[in-house]
């Protein structure tokens, strides 16, 4: 069984999202109620080597203050490294086998973009499964097509035990419509990591 957490407020964040200091976005965000946390460094000026160590390391101390679960993207090695409370990969990351078998206990989260990747997600043992893009993204380089509230929709009639995130586009103006799908909280990067008034968002969100 997997440590307990909570989907609600999702925020998911590296270095080259935020528009003022990160350690600071994410303390703020933390203070206002996040429910999770995803470290996300990646893209063009992320940390790497020793400087990411470091910064995961941070942000993983400010997770255990305000006792919220630390997830790192991608970096099973990392996760392991760190012991941090999970791990979230997308379709292109064939590890969680990998890190399950080293990891009892830890959360495994997988982003899905259709129907059968939702099932195979919960044939492997995943612990909830993010959905996505919602509505247009200016996060990813390589962002998809978006999936629109159907699939969640339909992901939530089938499958209405499973912990289901919504995220991409998800901003304080759409988060009511998205929740409306019955999903189990909402991702977000940019809604709060560009924020400067960070209470006020995590509160509308």
């Amino acid at each position: 069984m997997s440590m307990f957490f909570d989907l609600n407020k999702y925020f998911v964040m590296g270095t080259i999202n935020c528009i003022r200091d990160p350690l600071i976005v994410l303390e703020e965000a933390l203070q206002s109620g996040i429910t999770m946390f995803q470290l996300r460094e990646k893209g063009k000026n992320s940390l790497k080597g020793d400087e990411y160590i470091q910064f995961a390391r941070q942000c993983q101390k400010l997770c255990q203050i305000y006792k919220v679960p630390f997830i790192i993207n991608d970096d099973v090695e990392l996760a392991l490294t760190l012991n941090a409370d999970g791990i979230h990969v997308g379709q292109e990351d064939t590890e969680v086998e990998k890190f399950r078998s080293f990891a009892k206990g830890k959360i495994v989260g997988v982003s899905v973009h259709t129907m059968e990747q939702l099932e195979l997600a919960i044939a492997n043992g995943a612990d909830y499964a993010g959905i996505g893009p919602i509505y247009e993204t200016s996060t990813k380089d390589d962002a998809r097509a978006p999936v629109g509230l159907k699939l969640l929709e339909e992901a939530k009639s089938q499958y209405p035990k499973f912990p289901i995130v919504a995220i991409g586009g998800i901003s304080t103006e759409n988060s009511f419509i998205v929740r409306q799908t019955g999903v189990n909280g909402v991702a977000v990067i940019s809604a709060i990591s560009h924020s400067n008034t960070i209470n006020e968002t995590v509160n509308m969100l």
